[in-house]
């Protein structure tokens, strides 16, 4: 930069001060660049990562006992499970949620 031919110079301590501030403008630019390099290769990292973990779609067939209706379902933890109603009675029907296959069935009865 040069200099305005009536602009007097700095004395040495504002010119070492402005140093001291260049200084710390140069340190929170590089700082904010690499925080947001940071950023932007994490998002970038996620979105080409997710797509590969996608489980591929199939046509599952479950078996429900004769009478049986689903009440609710709920999805969790890598299951779902369905609630059904049989005759009055009960069952969670658990499905693994990667491979849909059944893990395991739970019966709901009065008690005598």
């Amino acid at each position: 930069m040069s200099e305005a031919p009536d602009e007097k110079p700095l004395d040495p301590e504002a010119a070492a001060f402005m140093v001291k501030v260049r200084r710390l403008m140069l340190i929170a630019t590089l700082t904010t660049f690499v925080a947001v390099a940071v950023v932007l290769g994490v998002i970038g990292y996620r979105v080409f990562k997710s797509g590969a973990s996608a489980p591929a779609l199939s046509d599952v067939v479950a078996q429900l006992p004769a009478g049986g209706k689903v009440v609710s379902t709920a999805v969790g933890d890598g299951r779902i499970v369905l609630t059904v109603d049989v005759g009055g009675n009960l069952e969670l029907h658990i499905f693994d949620l990667a491979s849909l296959k059944p893990v395991g069935r739970m019966r709901f009865a009065p008690a005598p």
